[in-house]
């Protein structure tokens, strides 16, 4: 059974950091991208992050660029995304989910393409 399970989110200050986690198991993990998403109360969700299999690339919408970073450790299943800088605007529920191979040209958008997800992990930066 495929199964994605998210953690590490919490209340945090403005400018302060967390990692998430993303769990991964029943599936070949690096043979897949893993990217992150994260939706708002009100907000369509966005992609924020995406990693390819084996570490082959990444990707950070500008929104992040520079704040956040993506990596993976295959030897455990997990995919990491280390926040740094966080803001109230980065306040949401955090999801991981898996794309065969490559995590393609539209990756931030192209939510189809994304075969699981996770349950997510709510993230809340106050001011």
């Amino acid at each position: 059974q495929v199964q994605l399970v998210e953690s590490g989110g919490g209340l945090v200050q403005t400018g302060g950091s967390l990692r998430l986690s993303c769990a991964a198991s029943g599936f070949s993990f690096d043979e897949y991208a893993i990217g992150w998403f994260r939706q708002a109360p009100g907000k369509e969700r966005e992609g924020i992050s995406c990693i390819g299999q084996r570490d082959a690339a990444k990707y950070y919408v500008d929104s992040v660029e520079g704040r956040f970073t993506i990596s993976r450790d295959n030897a455990e299943k997990t995919v990491y995304l280390q926040m740094n800088s966080l803001q109230p605007v980065d306040s949401a529920v955090y999801y991981c989910a898996s794309k065969w191979i490559n995590c393609g040209p539209r990756w931030s958008t192209n939510f189809e393409a994304f075969n699981s997800w996770g349950q997510g992990t709510q993230v809340t930066v106050s001011s």
